[in-house]
């Protein structure tokens, strides 16, 4: 005989019935609230698992819409950990500076208030811990970090967390960072739709190995959709002091007819500039964030709205009792968008898309 299609739903009244506490009690170990005791905790989970209890989406949607559109009350913090030697100097960083707005935006449409703890300068791993025990804190956001900070026995196993970027190399949590490889292709194809053919990329190809090739990933990919005469190998800024840098690039430029530049590196502007090359007048320029750098061409990566999403990813994994280091390792990218300046100005009529490029990008997405 078939079961029941439409058993009676499990409810938290039915979990906190079945163990003799409130229902307050079972919301808050199913949230892994830190305020209910780990043994109680464990006990309301195996009697939900038990039951079969299972959450209701629309109820679940339907808080989710009030707590949006009313105004929640702080009722905890998350955690952003600065570990600068110099703290002030993180957040003159415009982009890292829209980091923090948006997951502090995020954060207080969920009742959660961002705050800054300074690593070495004000509290060691060890303190730290401490203090995000004592007042219940469960998420910590990483922003980016010069240098790689020490963090010695810090207990990671505690704590949901989220990192922007992909410089830090340790802990290896979840991450949000934009993505480098759409980015780069949008680049391309808007430079090209701009009258440029021999387009070429500059980077920093140990830097790229450190962090990834996405950059460079994304450029040879665009290089593979245009004809093998346009095509132009990287140039890598590795290892050349500043003279031999502008030498190098300058007979780079000259030996491969580059019309137009991508670059993720801030020296380039000067770089070109000591070889009398202009911008725009003798090369167009553009760069990988637009924000932070002499370029006004390129690409804005977003960064505000990396910062809320990472707090979304973070607030997901504190409901989700996600914890310490995963298995499954995820990253979150988030979209730029082509910002027009006065360093890619027009070359003549533009010609029609590249059907190749805007595919390759599409296909990112």
């Amino acid at each position: 005989m078939d079961s029941d299609p439409n058993p009676s739903r499990i409810s938290m009244r039915d979990i906190a019935k079945r163990l003799g506490v409130s229902h307050v009690t079972v919301s808050m170990a199913l949230r892994d609230n830190p305020r209910v005791s780990a043994a109680v905790r464990k006990r309301i989970k195996e009697t939900a698992e038990e039951l079969g209890y299972r959450p209701d989406p629309i109820l679940a949607g339907l808080a989710a819409y009030r707590q949006n559109k009313l105004n929640p009350t702080i009722h905890a913090a998350v955690a952003w950990i600065n570990a600068w030697p110099q703290p002030e100097k993180m957040r003159q960083h415009h982009e890292f500076d829209l980091y923090w707005k948006g997951a502090q935006s995020a954060a207080a449409k969920f009742g959660y208030r961002l705050e800054e703890f300074r690593l070495d300068c004000d509290y060691s791993p060890a303190r730290l811990h401490q203090i995000f025990q004592t007042r219940g804190i469960r998420g910590i956001l990483l922003p980016p970090q010069h240098p790689a900070p020490d963090w010695r026995d810090f207990p990671w196993e505690d704590y949901s967390i989220v990192r922007f970027g992909r410089s830090l190399p340790t802990p290896r949590s979840h991450l949000v960072t934009s993505d480098h490889v759409a980015n780069t292709l949008l680049a391309f194809e808007k430079i090209r739709e701009r009258g440029y053919r021999r387009i070429g990329f500059v980077t920093d190809e140990s830097k790229m190995r450190e962090y990834g090739h996405y950059f460079e990933g994304g450029y040879l990919m665009a290089q593979r959709m245009v004809d093998e005469t346009e095509r132009v190998p990287v140039f890598s800024t590795a290892d050349l002091s500043d003279g031999d840098l502008s030498t190098s690039l300058a007979s780079w430029i000259r030996e491969q007819h580059v019309d137009a530049i991508i670059t993720n590196r801030a020296e380039t502007p000067a770089a070109l500039k000591r070889a009398g090359i202009r911008v725009p007048g003798d090369i167009a320029l553009a760069t990988t964030t637009v924000l932070d750098t002499q370029i006004d061409s390129g690409i804005d990566q977003e960064p505000e709205e990396i910062g809320r999403v990472g707090f979304l990813m973070l607030n997901s994994l504190i409901n989700d009792g996600a914890r310490g280091i995963p298995r499954v390792f995820r990253q979150n990218l988030v979209e730029g968008s082509w910002v027009n300046g006065e360093s890619t100005p027009i070359r003549s009529a533009s010609p029609s898309p590249d059907r190749k490029l805007s595919k390759a990008r599409q296909n990112q997405e």
